[in-house]
């Protein structure tokens, strides 16, 4: 089966390398960045760039969008409203807020068009490999359409209606941020207590405290490696988004707020905004006045 007409608005550090996988799984791709800089190079991989996002959508039968927030994803749908065609499905994969998914839903469901809260995990390594985790939300049938074109940047799974999707992607974040500052901790003691960080993940591989984020972001504390591939003004935006849905349902979630401030310290602080969220490393190191 031929992959329809795509548009991926949003060719960022996450963005750039799904357009590569939806390139290499053949499907006829067109991308817009607003920074035109992000898009050089992918017209010489088969890619065809627009100069604007309504002229990227024009006759895509599948827009997706990978921006910051749900704020540039409701500007985007407003910006490319008239070019839409009706029987297209928008994807949106940025990480917003559930009631931010379901109005953008209602808002191009008016004009025909369907639409899929579709959230990723697994950061620019997961984007490059085609490994995503990719929680989608939406109805069974708009999930079957886009399936396909999902399924060659990761493994998308349909966790239930518009929204669930974010939903989901919040507490995602919530474990991730929480377990990133139980492994800053755990490097920082084995650090200071004289033993070999690399040599103990090692040894926890397959054990109750293995995780990716042991391994992947352990690895980058001890090697002081903070080059941005989940940036943490963005966890902040999350862990916000998080705390502001659970206390939607009257919940308090002690462990998220903690290390929400945490991370709003590291951000404002220490200026960490455009450094990797593994960095919250230098946050605990800078707590206990210890120098890097």
């Amino acid at each position: 089966m031929s992959q329809p007409k795509t548009a991926l608005l949003g060719v960022g550090l996450m963005g750039r390398p799904m357009a590569l996988n939806l390139m290499r799984g053949d499907v006829p791709l067109t991308v817009w960045n607003r920074s035109a800089d992000k898009c050089v190079g992918l017209e010489n991989q088969g890619i065809t760039v627009a100069n604007s996002a309504p002229e990227a959508v024009a006759d895509a039968g599948v827009v997706i969008s990978m921006v910051a927030d749900g704020a540039i994803t409701q500007t985007l749908v407003n910006a490319c409203r008239a070019a839409l065609r009706t029987d297209a499905v928008w994807i949106d994969m940025s990480s917003t807020k559930p009631a931010d998914a379901r109005a953008v839903a209602e808002d191009l469901a008016a004009q025909g068009v369907g639409f899929v809260d579709a959230p990723v995990s697994g950061g620019t390594k997961g984007a490059e490999q085609a490994t995503l985790a990719i929680m989608a939300g939406g109805t069974p049938e708009t999930f079957a359409r886009v399936a396909p074109v999902l399924g060659l940047m990761g493994r998308p799974v349909r966790v239930g209606p518009v929204g669930a999707g974010q939903l989901a992607k919040l507490a995602n974040q919530a474990i991730v941020a929480t377990t990133i500052g139980a492994v800053a901790e755990a490097m920082l003691l084995l650090e200071e207590g004289g033993a070999d960080p690399a040599a103990v993940r090692d040894a926890l591989k397959g054990g109750f405290a293995d995780s990716t984020i042991l391994q992947q972001h352990g690895a980058r504390m001890t090697n002081r490696d903070f080059d941005p591939g989940g940036l943490s003004r963005l966890q902040v935006k999350d862990l916000n988004n998080a705390l502001e849905e659970a206390a939607s349902v009257s919940l308090h979630l002690p462990m998220t707020e903690q290390v929400r401030a945490r991370f709003q310290r590291y951000v404002d602080d220490l200026d960490g905004g455009e450094r990797d969220h593994s960095g919250l490393y230098e946050e605990l190191r800078d707590l206990n006045g210890i120098s890097s």
